[in-house]
């Protein structure tokens, strides 16, 4: 692999190795795959609890809190994560991360009262919301400018993986041996993370050039010269030396504004768009379409299709742009739940919908294709890309912390909508929404593939946001 740098205006070819960026990638999102471990648990979990001859009866009052609190402590994982990540560094943080993981899957195999599980829920929750924030910024920085929307779109990759593998195990392994593999998944993440190298942008931030140099010869290869990739890096350092700004500082720049604006949007958009609601009545769907397919079954075929189509979206971003996939993605989206309300403004009115019966699980399967090439992946890249490392961290932190938000929010308010508006409006709802997420795609959000920070920043500032060569000096 090469890499073009100018230099005193003849084209000098660097070559870089890509490897070490995907390893360490691949390994910062074991985490991640924890995360959809802690995430998937519920599923399968619940219905065991909530069954007559249980060991530890729950309540439906009880199973919804069990759900929704690792929300609460996800809120409270982005919090607090943007400061320790800069104070700390972003290996070390990460690395961190993977005691409240433990913690809660040791309190869920000990656990004989429900208060038990609520703490758990809440503690992984902590370990949820930071490693949200923490590997889009380890990875945003670790990779470079040709590989960024690859990269990036492991997060939501990974994420699909570790629902997908808690789904099947959930379905054939007991109580304790679930949570004893979910662990396992955190165990494996701390034995290979350990090895990899810490951020260099960060470890220029803290004036370590020299670790800089040796992290970038791991990441690059030993063929690459990373001296003008730090001397970029140290230059915007020095730009943003002793600035750690309050979100609302941020706010205050018209250029972070506008990169603020694009990006709690799109994760505004991701839970507005009633994912985690469409996902909740999955079994239903399939139901309702007469389908004799077990519900466990069910559940692990629309994993299935989120892993696969994950797994495209990385292939692809960094060849068909971030725009023309998210407006695809919204568009698409917003036609199958159309498609959605209508089979069921049929059914509740009373008509024949025999017919249709293929309907709901045919709208179903395209929905989920069409948030995993788009609107799942590229928020979360988005948030590494658009912010300057000075206002990461904190941009970051609100980002995510928005996002969980909107999953408590989304995911206590369904049944209420359902109940109220009825399944065919509440579908028509996010219907609109994904509607109005295409347009602020267009007229909105900057297209990143393939620029640097400094190109991103030049285009939110109203520049052309044209591709320039970099020049460097020998």
């Amino acid at each position: 692999m090469e890499s073009t740098r100018m230099i005193n205006g003849t084209s000098v070819h660097q070559e870089s190795r890509k490897l070490w960026q995907y390893l360490a990638s691949i390994s910062a999102c074991m985490l991640v795959a924890g995360v959809g471990t802690a995430l998937a648990w519920t599923s399968t979990v619940l219905p065991q609890l909530a069954s007559a001859d249980s060991w530890l009866l729950i309540t439906e009052e009880e199973g919804s809190w069990i759900s929704s609190l690792l929300a609460v402590g996800a809120i409270a994982g982005a919090l607090c994560s943007g400061s320790m990540a800069d104070k700390m560094g972003r290996k070390k943080s990460l690395l961190l991360l993977s005691v409240p993981f433990l913690i809660s899957w040791c309190l869920i195999l000990v656990a004989k009262i429900v208060r038990l599980l609520y703490i758990a829920r809440f503690v992984v929750g902590i370990g949820v919301g930071a490693g949200c924030v923490l590997g889009p910024t380890y990875i945003s920085e670790i990779g470079e400018v040709s590989t960024k929307g690859t990269l990036g779109a492991l997060f939501q990759l990974f994420l699909t993986v570790g629902i997908f593998v808690a789904f099947i195990l959930g379905s054939v392994l007991n109580y304790t041996m679930f949570a004893l593999v979910c662990a396992l998944v955190i165990v494996l993440f701390l034995i290979t993370f350990y090895w990899m190298p810490e951020s260099p942008v960060w470890l220029v931030s803290q004036n370590r050039r020299q670790d800089a140099l040796a992290a970038l010869s791991v990441l690059r290869g030993e063929n690459y010269d990373p001296k003008q990739e730090v001397n970029e890096m140290q230059k915007a350092a020095e730009a943003s030396a002793g600035r750690k700004p309050s979100i609302i500082e941020t706010a205050k720049d018209p250029v972070n504004k506008k990169a603020m604006v694009a990006s709690f949007g799109m994760m505004f958009f991701q839970q507005a768009s009633g994912v985690n609601a469409v996902i909740f009545y999955t079994v239903m769907i399939f139901k309702a379409s007469g389908s004799s397919i077990p519900p466990e079954l069910a559940s692990i075929l629309v994993a299935l299709v989120q892993l696969v189509m994950s797994g495209v979206a990385a292939l692809i971003v960094d060849r068909a742009g971030r725009k023309p996939l998210l407006m695809i993605s919204t568009s698409v989206m917003s036609v199958s739940l159309i498609a959605l309300g209508y089979y069921f403004h049929q059914k509740n009115g009373g008509n024949d919908v025999s017919s249709l019966g293929w309907l709901p699980l045919v709208s179903l399967i395209v929905f989920m294709v069409a948030f995993s090439v788009g609107l799942g992946p590229i928020p979360w890249m988005l948030m590494g890309e658009l912010f300057s490392a000075e206002t990461k961290a904190v941009a970051s932190s609100v980002a995510v912390m928005l996002n969980w938000s909107l999953v408590f929010v989304v995911t206590k308010m369904f049944p209420t909508m359902n109940e109220e508006l009825g399944s065919d409006m509440t579908f028509w709802s996010f219907a609109v929404v994904m509607a109005a997420a295409t347009a602020f795609t267009y007229m909105i959000l900057p297209e990143t593939k393939g620029k640097t920070y400094q190109e991103i920043h030049d285009e939110l500032q109203g520049g052309a946001g044209e591709a320039r060569p970099l020049k460097t000096v020998p």
